[in-house]
């Protein structure tokens, strides 16, 4: 199930590959992602020494969440994938020229979890390509109603 999507990351990025990975929350982000509460819009992910971490992403806590504590919202969040999983996505960020976005939240049984892609940039033209195709796409499917 679906929490939020980070549509424009596919109109900015060819995503190649997708990874799941677990995050590393406290008590009170869990009950503001439940709360619908999230923006993954302007995260990205970074790779610092064997670890990966989401930089960006806003958290907004509930007021009746907790007292004791003091929230950050945008805190630096550790993503969790498996070593073999993280040592790929090493060499492909450092050697290939790639990014690594983040996608979407979802829920895996009552866990949040994040998909990250693994994608290249697009240039201004191929963004205007893509756009076209899904307008002609638009009409067709609009064509296909009117005459049936």
């Amino acid at each position: 199930m679906s929490i939020i999507d980070n549509r424009k990351a596919f109109h900015d990025y060819f995503i190649e590959d997708k990874y799941e990975a677990g995050l590393v929350l406290e008590g009170w982000e869990v009950k503001g992602i439940r709360a619908g509460r999230a923006n993954i819009k302007e995260a990205y992910v970074v790779i610092r020494g064997a670890e990966i971490f989401i930089v960006g992403m806003h958290i907004t806590p509930l007021e009746s969440a907790s007292t004791h504590i003091t929230p950050d919202p945008t805190r630096t969040r550790k993503l969790l994938l498996h070593a073999e999983e993280i040592a790929k996505l090493i060499g492909k960020v450092e050697r290939a020229g790639y990014a690594l976005i983040p996608l979407d939240l979802h829920y895996v049984k009552g866990r949040v979890k994040i998909s990250v892609g693994l994608a290249k940039g697009k240039k201004q033209y191929d963004k205007r390509e893509t756009e076209k195709e899904r307008d002609w796409d638009r009409e067709k499917a609009r064509l296909v109603r009117s005459k049936g």
